[in-house]
């Protein structure tokens, strides 16, 4: 009889935003007409750029073409997109070399495809509150898991201490879901303690580019001694609205070495028999991205969201309730009024003011009594929600 992986069995249901659905529907459906103003969703609301849009139209005509036309591209990404990412990084005095840049169909799949490169013996240390699939893709792995909580008495952002083991550690700076951001110092906490384990470093930056503060380090390869011991893993769906679109990368140093064991080779290895690559189509919108023109263009629904993310900041200042994020990150975390615990708060909000978040108990147990807010919606929908939570929670 076959065995199937039974690790599956010992993941904890995927709750969270099924229950949200629920919630809402019920509400919905007992208040026909309603309109909810959603700042629970990751998801972005504007389109893609003008210059991206462009380069997408033009990739489509290549392949109506036959002098133009692409079949199968590198498995490793078009070296032009490639070479694009390393020089963006290389603008911002991060020597990186093309080949180490990997491109990838977005940061949730490259997070999960990356564990291929450990043993199944290893030890994955996960900062919380945290990412949910972090945890999940390790538990469907059969690997032991560590969980560092962190709370409002270090912003949420945790230090490793003496004690700590872990062969993978899993940081996301700024972090989904408190939006806080590591300091320079802070993370040569972390690569000195990865060097001194021989431990590797798992960096979600997918959220680098909100990121306002220039002494904050917008990428790990900023902290001396991080080519040794880690791998950064970036997004461009939040960065430039590529959430249906999929397209990321990861940037893996040929530094990087265990037990002889090279990673970039590794990794190489692992593409080019795993996947035969992204659309041909997607990465030239990719390339578009990094284009001057491009930059321009995303900064511009960056700065739109984060023109969200003030306005929401503004409503719980004048409440009096305590947040982190929101300055350098699409995330405000805050702090449950009154004692609530983060589903009576859902609770609250959607049923006096249908106003929809993110329960922080969702993100691991030290997020309860914690709320995620969103600032990727509407404007119109931001501002009415402001005004509802500070008539809601001025008093």
């Amino acid at each position: 009889m076959t065995t199937p992986n039974m690790h599956y069995a010992d993941l904890k249901d995927s709750y969270l935003f099924f229950h949200i659905a629920r919630k809402t529907k019920a509400y919905l459906d007992a208040h026909p007409g309603t309109h909810l103003y959603r700042l629970g969703i990751g998801d972005v609301s504007l389109p893609l750029c003008k210059a991206v849009i462009k380069a997408l139209h033009e990739a489509v005509d290549d392949q109506a073409l036959k002098e133009t036309f692409h079949g199968y591209v590198s498995e490793l990404g078009l070296p032009e997109l490639r070479s694009a990412i390393a020089q963006h990084y290389r603008k911002r005095d991060i020597g990186l070399s093309d080949d180490e840049v990997f491109v990838s169909s977005g940061a949730s799949d490259e997070l999960g495809d990356i564990l291929d490169l450990f043993d199944r013996s290893s030890c994955a240390l996960i900062t919380e509150p945290a990412y949910p699939a972090y945890v999940d893709a390790n538990v469907i792995a059969g690997r032991e898991i560590v969980h560092l909580a962190s709370g409002r008495e270090n912003g949420f952002l945790p230090s490793p201490s003496p004690d700590t083991k872990a062969d993978i550690i899993y940081i996301c700076s700024p972090n989904n879901p408190t939006g806080a951001v590591f300091s320079r110092q802070q993370l040569k906490e972390w690569v000195d303690f990865a060097n001194a384990n021989s431990s590797v470093i798992l960096f979600d930056a997918a959220y680098e580019a909100f990121i306002e503060d220039p002494d904050l380090p917008r990428s790990i390869f900023e902290i001396e001694g991080a080519r040794k011991c880690a791998i950064e893993i970036c997004s461009l769906s939040k960065t430039a609205g590529f959430t249906g679109t999929r397209l990321g990368y990861t940037v893996i140093p040929k530094d990087l070495i265990r037990k002889g064991m090279c990673f970039n080779d590794m990794w190489i290895r692992n593409r080019t028999t795993k996947t035969n690559g992204v659309s041909y189509i997607i990465q030239k919108g990719g390339a578009a991205v990094f284009t001057e023109e491009g930059q321009r263009q995303i900064r511009g629904n960056i700065e739109y969201y984060k023109e969200n993310a003030r306005i929401l900041m503004c409503a719980l200042d004048k409440a009096g309730i305590w947040y982190c994020g929101g300055k350098n990150a699409p995330y405000i975390w805050l702090r449950c009024p009154n004692g609530m615990g983060s589903w009576e708060f859902f609770d609250y909000l959607l049923n006096e003011i249908q106003v929809v978040g993110t329960p922080g108990e969702g993100f691991g147990a030290c997020g309860e009594g914690y709320f995620r807010f969103s600032t990727f919606g509407s404007r119109e929908d931001t501002v009415r929600a402001a005004e509802r939570l500070i008539r809601l929670l001025g008093d």
